[in-house]
């Protein structure tokens, strides 16, 4: 793996991005809780632009047969990555997706060496 600065950890608040290129392809770099995220910017749905969708929550569901009831709550706020293509949503931290299937967003490891942001590939 060859490391690689992309800016300064200070320019990137918590909850925020940036996209940088890096060696031809473009990884967002999220901060959330203080720590970095990096995915590349690429849907495995159909190779959209992940990291430049809204950062938000997701609707959970619970359907209780016997009663018929359906209850939808609103999870997570502020920790799911909506790919803005076809609304595809990934867990931030992880770049799993939260679909039932077992696609994710490809990660790299990403850290802050005095005081600058150095992703790897």
């Amino acid at each position: 793996m060859t490391e690689h600065v992309v800016a300064d950890a200070d320019e990137i608040s918590d909850g925020e991005r940036i996209i940088a290129q890096i060696e031809g392809r473009e990884i967002g770099i999220f901060r959330k809780d203080g720590e970095y995220h990096a995915f590349l910017n690429w849907c495995p749905h159909q190779g959209g632009p992940a990291c430049e969708g809204t950062i938000s929550g997701t609707n959970e569901s619970t359907f209780d047969r016997d009663s018929l009831e359906l209850e939808v709550c609103w999870e997570n706020e502020g920790n799911v990555l909506n790919c803005p293509w076809h609304g595809w949503e990934f867990d931030l931290k992880s770049g799993d997706c939260l679909a039932p299937r077992d696609d994710q967003l490809p990660t790299y490891p990403v850290k802050t060496r005095d005081g600058e942001l150095v992703v790897e590939l």
